[in-house]
């Protein structure tokens, strides 16, 4: 039985595939980038594999020869793959001949960009609307359209329902699993990234529990935009001897290739009626269910509003900040399928703030506030409206994203969605 997941980013290949030569799916180890380009492909070369290599090696033309689409798994593990993609696109630009799939930035870089010949897909874990967990009845082209529609729909999730999911995470292998396994998976994941994946990309390190304790200091700072001083202050509290900055730096640097770390930047837009603007992005891992698994939390605790892990100062419970997390995740599934960037908005005085700013190419916007609550009041929308009067027709839509159970429009005009009715 095919046990494949569809996702949203399937549509998006499918459209690309049709009209470009050559597509690189991008993203973090585990999200499914290769069973999604396997159900595509003519022909595999599985740079991971020893025996691919040796032959590649010794003839490396032939990773561009076979019945497209040609699939080459794991391209940054020998990087000039990408070069004769590029090259065997300039002498034949018909469409869909090549797919690419990488699980990190190599650290050798192509001698060319690719730009023109090679077009990058983002791929990240599941988004809520992937998961099976009911019908997602509002989607997020239709809060980009301006026209303010109707919203609609019903969910059975709980706030425990959600506790959940970010625990499980999105990765697809995880979704049938028992508890027990769930945990050795993420575990595991975790421990290669520090054991093993840091020395594939040539990045020797010397103390690997203070790499772990800055990851888990970054975890930590989920949904914030606390300082990289204050995390890596964080990392070892109460000792004298912090980790060099540039070791820390460094250390971001990688997770950044393997994209682990995916941060929302600020929202800077070029209209004067928004002024004093903070420019610090809100720290972001691939999957909740990392930061979960590094601060040794579990659903019962986050429901319990039980802290853990070093002191970050934060807004809230973590499970707010959590849920935020995933919600953050879900939207730029969401926003990518629609062509539209996500970002978040601060004042540098923190007196306004909205959670995600999801910015079409026609630079109008939705903003969305995310809030660890089933009902919504005057306070969960004072920066929506002030939004409004700031920028007028350029807010295509406001709303909030719940934990509740009914989609629907205030009287003022601001949506209320449930996390899992929102779909691209």
């Amino acid at each position: 039985m095919d046990s494949y997941i569809a996702r949203i980013v399937d549509g998006e290949l499918d459209e690309l595939i049709a009209g470009l030569p050559a597509i690189s799916i991008e993203g973090p180890r585990a999200v499914g980038k290769t069973e999604t380009a396997l159900r595509r492909a003519g022909t595999v070369y599985r740079l991971d594999d020893a025996r691919h290599q040796e032959i590649v090696r010794a003839e490396p033309g032939r990773l561009v020869t076979g019945e497209p689409p040609i699939l080459i798994d794991e391209w940054q593990r020998m990087p000039y793959s990408w070069d004769l993609v590029r090259r065997a696109v300039d002498r034949d630009t018909a469409a869909g001949r090549f797919l690419l799939t990488g699980s990190a930035a190599p650290t050798e870089a192509p001698t060319h960009s690719g730009a023109g010949r090679i077009v990058t897909v983002r791929m990240r874990p599941l988004s809520l609307a992937e998961r099976g967990l009911g019908e997602a009845t509002v989607s997020l082209s239709g809060l980009l359209s301006g026209k303010r529609p109707p919203l609609e729909g019903h969910s059975d999730m709980r706030l425990t329902d959600y506790a959940s999911e970010i625990v499980r995470s999105g990765f697809p292998a995880t979704r049938t699993l028992p508890w027990r396994m769930v945990r050795a998976q993420l575990d595991g994941y975790i421990d290669r990234i520090v054991e093993h994946d840091f020395s594939d990309l040539g990045r020797s390190v010397r103390d690997r529990r203070s790499l772990r304790s800055w990851m888990t200091a970054f975890a930590a700072a989920t949904s914030t935009s606390a300082s990289y001083a204050t995390i890596r202050g964080a990392a070892t509290p109460g000792e004298p001897d912090k980790p060099a900055q540039s070791t820390t730096i460094a250390y971001r640097r990688v997770l950044e290739q393997l994209w682990m770390i995916e941060e929302v930047p600020a929202w800077l837009p070029t209209s004067n009626r928004l002024t004093r603007l903070a420019a610090s992005p809100v720290h972001q891992l691939a999957d909740p269910a990392l930061a979960a698994r590094l601060l040794g939390t579990d659903v019962d605790a986050l429901v319990d509003g039980v802290d853990a892990g070093p002191a970050v100062p934060r807004d809230g419970t973590l499970l707010g900040a959590l849920f935020e997390s995933l919600v953050t995740l879900s939207v730029r599934v969401y926003a990518q399928a629609n062509e539209a960037r996500v970002s978040h908005l601060r004042t540098r005085a923190g007196e306004r703030e909205i959670d995600l700013i999801v910015e079409g190419a026609d630079g109008r916007v939705v903003a969305l506030e995310v809030k660890l609550s089933a009902l919504t009041d005057e306070d969960d929308v004072r920066h929506l409206h002030w939004l409004a009067g700031r920028i007028g027709p350029n807010l295509l839509d406001a709303a909030v994203i719940t934990t509740g159970r009914e989609a629907y429009r205030r009287r003022d005009g601001i949506g209320v969605i449930p996390a899992a009715l929102l779909t691209a």
